[in-house]
């Protein structure tokens, strides 16, 4: 998974991916990261790039995958921005790439 993001306080993200089937949620990877800006007052995406071993899944028509990031312990609540502006922002826009 890649989620570079813009860092504008020091924050705690919280990353789930869950899989959901109608009103079941399963959530198949969970994990916390530490952030802080860059110096200087930067703007410009922190590269953040993880492998998370989750269980497989039996997908059916109707499923989704579902990527949850909450963040915590900030006085900012626009802490942790994912970096939807890619290259222009000196990152990438976040993906995650599933197993075969």
């Amino acid at each position: 998974m890649e989620c570079d993001s813009i860092i504008l306080a020091p924050v705690d993200v919280t990353f789930t991916l869950i899989w959901r089937r109608g009103t079941d949620d399963t959530a198949l990877a969970q994990w916390t990261q530490h952030w802080d800006p860059l110096p200087g007052g930067v703007y410009d995406a922190q590269a953040y790039e993880v492998d998370m071993p989750a269980e497989a899944i039996d997908f059916a028509p109707g499923d989704q995958l579902v990527f949850r990031y909450a963040g915590a312990n900030s006085t900012n609540p626009q802490a942790f921005i994912p970096n939807g502006d890619g290259a222009t922002s000196g990152g990438r826009i976040p993906a995650i790439t599933l197993p075969p």
